[in-house]
């Protein structure tokens, strides 16, 4: 959520940063409605302090025995019109609030502008990609002798865009998770286990409703109504939702592993089949509270805990900061990790770090204080993937796949598959 004092201040401004996100937004019914309200309001306050003299004007008369009637009817009129301004900022003030929640968040100064991708600004490069003397395989025809995957029975579980893990599949993707916590918890992140299902009003205030709500899987009883969350960054921004958190506990880093669940899977080409664009997939999750002051700092050790995990694995990849564009509603700035993928011959976005700056946290009411007769402020708040695994498992078949099909388990794994070196078809469901 923006404040809509700095939009007073500054609209042409802030509207052109938030155009060069979405072309289409304009500020000024934003700003008609904020009129409406504030007269609105004027006009009430006016009408309550008429009504409270003509009141005491009231007592008087009755006390002296004179007819008070017509300041009765006077009072009586005030009521009725006070009660319809009433209904009719009510009315306004929703407008206003929905209008207010579309609005993404601005761009940081000195991110590029542009709506295309392809104008994102490659940062750094680790490795190189991988150069086979054999003729490659991608991961489905990886899969069709090691069976670490099983998409029919996924699709006649649940439909396309579920995959099912299964043998080492399994294991493999348990050793990745374990991995990556390690790595976050040495780097000093606190880890949580969050419900996959949240309430609407936690999804309002990551940023993902109302402006995506067609893009939630939801779940709606007679007794509930929830919603899968998209990645653990929902359930972990509303952790302190409504708080004041005391400024000595800052920063706060923390990570989670989820599934996650999104709708958009199949809306790619077939290029994109398998675990490369699924309805459900794994991701460790980062996120971080902090004062304004030091959420520049933090975002540069979250995209180094997402870096190292990559240079453990051995895995070539990309740091791409991206457009304003090509940026999430709720980030002010963005840079992917993309890691290269043979079998689909380009890069695949493995994690996206994020400086949401206050725009969750306005959303959410999560503030801090710094000094206690000093009034609380609005936390940053900071989330990146650490990393989803779904991709990351293809670049890991993929790139270390041999001539004969069987795959080499990277070092930094081998101590969570219980010392296997080299994925079989005669291992792949038992070791």
């Amino acid at each position: 959520m923006l404040d809509i004092k700095l939009i007073r201040k500054d609209k042409e401004e802030i509207e052109a940063k938030l155009k060069s996100k979405d072309p289409s937004i304009s500020l000024t019914p934003i700003l008609e409605l904020d009129q409406q309200i504030r007269e609105g309001k004027t006009k009430v306050e006016q009408l309550k302090a008429e009504r409270n003299d003509a009141s005491q004007k009231i007592g008087e008369l009755k006390r002296k025995g004179e007819n008070a009637q017509p300041l009765l009817d006077r009072v009586s009129s005030f009521a009725e019109e006070i009660r319809h301004l009433d209904q009719h900022l009510s009315y306004l003030e929703q407008q206003f609030q929905d209008a207010m929640a579309r609005l993404p968040n601005i761009p940081e100064d000195g991110i590029k502008i542009s709506m295309d991708p392809k104008d994102n600004v490659l940062l750094k490069e680790f490795g190189k990609k991988r150069e086979f003397d054999f003729s490659f395989k991608n991961h489905l025809e990886l899969n069709e002798k090691l069976n670490l995957f099983d998409f029919k029975r996924g699709a006649k579980i649940a439909g396309a865009g579920w995959p099912v893990y299964r043998g080492m599949g399994a294991r493999l993707e348990w050793a990745l998770l374990n991995y990556m916590i390690s790595i976050h918890i040495k780097n000093g992140f606190e880890q949580w286990i969050p419900p996959i299902v949240v309430k609407e009003e936690t999804l309002y205030g990551s940023g993902q409703l109302p402006k995506f709500a067609n893009q939630q899987f939801k779940i709606h009883d007679e007794d509930y109504k929830f919603f899968m969350i998209p990645t653990a960054e929902v359930p972990l921004n509303g952790l302190h939702a409504g708080e004041i958190i005391h400024q000595k506990e800052l920063p706060l880093r923390y990570i989670a592993y989820t599934p996650c669940f999104r709708r958009e899977a199949g809306a790619a080409g077939a290029q994109e089949r398998g675990l490369i664009r699924v309805h459900q997939f794994n991701k460790v999750e980062m996120f971080c509270f902090c004062k304004p002051e030091d959420s520049a700092s933090l975002f540069d050790q979250m995209v180094a805990s997402a870096e190292e995990i990559l240079q453990g694995l051995n895995l070539h990849y990309r740091n791409m900061l991206l457009v304003t564009g090509d940026m999430s509603f709720a980030g002010a700035k963005t840079i992917d990790v993309e890691v290269w993928l043979p079998g689909q011959n380009r890069y695949y976005e493995v994690s996206s770090i994020t400086n949401c700056t206050d725009f969750q946290a306005r959303r959410s009411d999560i503030r801090f204080r710094r000094k206690q007769e000093e009034k609380p402020e609005f936390v940053h708040t900071l989330n990146g993937s650490g990393l989803a695994t779904s991709r990351l498992m293809v670049a890991l078949l993929e790139n270390n796949q041999n001539e004969d099909g069987s795959i080499n388990v990277p070092e930094v794994l081998q101590d969570y598959l219980g010392g296997v070196s080299v994925i079989t078809p005669e291992n792949g469901l038992n070791d």
